[in-house]
């Protein structure tokens, strides 16, 4: 359904987004950020089927940086070569290259929201408190949301994590929940990377339920 487009980032570094855009009439525009694997089958598929929701979807190839059209499965070599792709970005590269895919679908005249996984939840969330004028921000498992608790966020968040993720533990859902106390968040019987159907840890219930969250949401925010 999609296709790769190219973007430009505000320091004119050029890099590639994957796009998926609905048949009709769009109900507003989504930027899906990646986990460490890079925007791979499984981010074309999530992006895919946005757009067969009604949304225009992008999303960015944050990786592009340091090597281009990273796709990666999910074994522990693949782990190992997306976390150091990922050590040699910084947040504020990431959420700088993000941002240029929200413009992106801004200058289309769409609202725009965020949902990302993993890695890219850390980033949604980020979206939120550094990135002015998106109408919602949702995260799944991000791993550094819990760090950067102090910042406040500038649009509605919903945040899903899963109960037995070792790399997230319940003292990260409790600091959450200490800096933002009314902020919506679901915690799913499952681990990490719950939601990908090319993990082993696929929980189907609790990616069904988070995602009829998500769309109840995007519904409420972007219409």
């Amino acid at each position: 359904m999609g296709e790769m487009i190219n973007l430009t980032s505000e320091d004119g570094f050029k890099f590639g987004a994957y796009r998926a855009a609905p048949k009709g009439k769009a109900r507003g525009g989504l930027v899906v950020v990646q986990e460490i694997f890079g925007v791979n089958s499984h981010i074309k598929k999530l992006t895919d089927s946005f757009a067969a929701d009604g949304f225009v979807a992008l999303a960015p190839a944050l990786f592009d940086r340091v090597e281009r059209g990273v796709e990666m499965g999910y074994q522990q070599a693949d782990i190992e070569r997306g976390r150091a792709i990922r050590g040699k970005l910084g947040w504020d590269t990431m959420v700088m290259d993000m941002k240029a895919a929200i413009d992106a679908l801004k200058k289309d005249g769409l609202k725009v929201a965020v949902v990302g996984y993993c890695m890219g939840g850390s980033l949604a969330w980020l979206a939120s408190t550094r990135v002015p004028g998106i109408a919602a921000a949702i995260g799944y498992y991000g791993g550094a949301v819990a760090e950067f608790a102090n910042e406040p966020p500038k649009s509605p968040v919903l945040l899903h994590f899963g109960e037995t993720d070792q790399s997230i533990p319940k003292e990260h859902h409790q600091r959450i929940q200490a800096a933002h106390p009314s902020l919506p968040m679901h915690v799913y019987a499952a681990g990490h990377g719950f939601n990908c159907d090319e993990r082993g840890s696929y929980h189907e219930p609790s990616a069904t339920l988070a995602r009829r969250r998500t769309l109840d949401a995007l519904q409420r925010h972007l219409g």
